[in-house]
């Protein structure tokens, strides 16, 4: 089938809400604004309950079958924040904040999961109960894991949960999956290295740490090419290199920091490993102190079979078959979707956003034209596994 015919009787209503979060984004948990629409609209909807501040501020509203809401209980998760981004776009409806935009489009999938969450008040088309759940702080802040220890899996009773996303370079409305690990975990490290600073024409009196972190950084190049079986996904780079004042002092230290992604556990455990071991042996070769600092971030993001082959099944009703990758190329970006795919079984999917700018970018801007899709994705996603045997 099509795109439902209400969905694309909601576009221009959805398209005006997308724009009213986008000329306004908010950061990581501080996202009252939006959180506050999202509540007002839930509510006029007429959902059985309407509950905010799970996770500090995200929300989650729950819609009842037409049996009263007695069974399963599926899950549709939207993320609202935005980025410490200045936009470029020159929109009508850019930021009204400055250092601040919607470059991700995230103000997108908040707008379709409501013009999704207004269908499903509508119609009732369902046994069970729905869940949608408009989450805070993905970028960086892990909002979905603070959502899961919350409770809202057990409060909500949900069985499955599911996630989608835009794809900038993907044909707008068209679908793209894989099972299994679909996005990296995101790990970051924070390394120190300390000498003996001293004058620069006289450096065999100093012990240089920029020397000592420029081979670090050359070998920690060597995990991905001589520690990784060459057929694993494994990032590992470093993103700052700090050190000095003067053109004429070697200085007492030096800091470097960067991330690693991985696509499964055994390889995150590996780099994790073999970073502490190359920064101490190198530092440890030049008679200086090292010390490393490891965080570990966002879980893969795995994609469970059954769930996925169920929302490749979806895609493929609403724009064809052959409009849905379900062989996709996994991503080395993170998401902390993964959260809720480790606490409940579901699946993750991206939706094409046309000839866009990248997300990230401060050009970028959600495609208002892929609305009815993600709308009826949603919704048939719902009403199909709410109907299942």
């Amino acid at each position: 089938m099509p795109i439902l015919n209400r969905a694309a009787e909601l576009q221009a209503e959805v398209t005006e809400w997308r724009r009213h979060l986008h000329a306004r984004p908010e950061l990581l948990y501080d996202v009252h604004e939006t959180a506050a629409f999202v509540e007002e609209k839930l509510k006029a909807f007429g959902c059985d309950e309407v509950v905010a501040g799970i996770g500090r501020t995200g929300v989650v509203a729950l819609i009842k079958g037409r049996n009263g809401g007695t069974g399963r209980v599926v899950g549709l998760r939207a993320d609202m924040d935005a980025l410490p981004i200045k936009e470029t776009t020159g929109k009508p409806w850019s930021s009204t904040v400055d250092g601040k935009m919607h470059a991700c489009g995230h103000d997108g999938h908040t707008a379709m999961l409501l013009g999704a969450a207004k269908y499903l008040s509508e119609t009732r088309n369902f046994d069970g109960s729905v869940a949608v759940i408009f989450q805070p702080a993905e970028e960086g802040g892990g909002g979905g894991d603070a959502m899961v220890k919350d409770g809202m899996m057990e409060r909500f009773e949900i069985d499955e949960v599911f996630g989608m996303h835009n794809m900038p370079g993907l044909p707008a409305g068209e679908f793209a999956t894989c099972t299994g690990a679909i996005m990296a975990a995101t790990d970051e490290f924070t390394i120190t290295v300390r000498g003996r600073g001293g004058h620069a024409a006289m450096p065999y009196q100093t012990i240089d740490p920029i020397t000592i972190a420029a081979q670090i950084v050359s070998g920690l190049q060597l995990i991905a090419s001589r520690n990784a079986n060459p057929l694993d996904s494994i990032v590992v780079s470093v993103t700052k290199f700090n050190a000095g004042s003067a053109y004429n002092v070697i200085p007492e230290e030096a800091e470097l920091a960067g991330t690693v992604r991985t696509l499964n556990a055994d390889l995150r455990a590996m780099a994790e490993q073999r970073i502490e071991q190359i920064v101490r042996n190198i530092a440890d070769a030049h008679n200086a102190e090292a010390t490393v600092k490891y965080k570990r971030g966002y879980p893969v993001t795995y994609n469970h079979p059954e769930q996925t082959d169920f929302s490749v099944e979806i895609a493929g009703e609403i724009s064809g078959s052959e409009k849905v990758n379900a062989t996709a190329t996994p991503t080395m970006g993170g998401e902390d979707f993964s959260f809720m795919l480790e606490a409940r079984p579901g699946s993750f999917i991206f939706i094409g956003n046309g000839d866009t700018a990248a997300l990230h970018h401060p050009d970028f801007d959600f495609n208002d034209e892929i609305i009815p899709y993600g709308i009826s994705y949603w919704v048939k996603l719902a009403e199909t596994a709410l109907t299942k045997n």
